[in-house]
């Protein structure tokens, strides 16, 4: 999947929950913070932007359950499977982030940007 495409398609492991957002998709981005290490289980939860406005969910809207990581964000993820689904911020309700992992066809586009790279594992991949 890339940029070029109108829309951006994505469900979760077990296929209970689908969605699709309205491009534009801008800032993918690699994220080392803990709460993200935690909620993938990997090195970093990768992401990109899309207005809130243009995220559907077309199926399986009862199986999304939120948790709030902290006062300001709220991590979205299927209650069957545990995929992680999206990141939010409370303080930008207006863009919500997607988890490129849970888009199908996959993301072909690049992933530019890393944040809190300090937190990056030693076991992680460096450019």
């Amino acid at each position: 999947m890339t940029p070029s495409d109108e829309v951006l398609h994505g469900n979760c492991l077990c296929g209970g929950v689908a969605f699709h957002a309205a491009l534009p998709a801008q800032n993918p981005s690699h994220c080392y913070c803990t709460m993200c290490q935690k909620f993938h289980g990997a090195a970093a939860g990768t992401y990109i932007d899309v207005a809130s406005s243009g995220f559907v969910v077309e199926r399986g809207a009862e199986l999304i359950a939120e948790y709030a990581s902290s006062e300001r964000a709220r991590r979205g993820f299927c209650k069957i499977c545990g995929s992680s689904l999206y990141w939010r911020s409370m303080d930008a309700l207006d863009v919500i982030e997607l988890a490129l992992g849970a888009l199908t066809p996959a993301w072909t586009g690049t992933v530019e940007r890393e944040v809190y790279a300090e937190n990056k594992p030693s076991w992680a991949p460096h450019r």
